[in-house]
């Protein structure tokens, strides 16, 4: 299990990286397209194929997933953004996915809480 949860760490490193670019708007759309695509590409490599998953793991894998499909939305109308105010909301929409996509990842790396025997 300790192999998934490393794959989880890096996944939530990357997650974070993209979070940070994104906050210090340093990334344009086409960027951030293709760093998009690299993190999903990563995801369906490396999270999907993992073995021996509780329920709890797969229930957040399957959120990770939709997450993602979203994320590329919001990224696709960042893209289309005319104004500079609309932009920085769509970058506002992108930073809190991230940031769920981050939660997900650490509700895995966490251990249950006692409560949930």
């Amino acid at each position: 299990m300790s192999l998934n949860l490393d794959k989880y760490q890096e996944f939530a490193t990357l997650l974070e990286q993209l979070r940070s670019d994104v906050t210090k708007t340093l990334l344009d759309a086409p960027t951030l397209r293709q760093r998009l695509a690299i993190l999903q590409q990563w995801f369906v490599q490396q999270i999907v194929p993992l073995a021996d998953v509780e329920y709890r793991e797969q229930s957040y894998q399957t959120e990770m997933s939709k997450q993602l499909r979203l994320l590329e939305i919001d990224v696709m109308f960042f893209q289309g953004a005319k104004q500079s105010a609309t932009a920085q909301a769509r970058l506002a929409t992108i930073e809190e996915r991230l940031s769920t996509l981050i939660r997900y990842c650490h509700a895995i790396l966490q251990p249950e809480e006692k409560g949930e025997k």
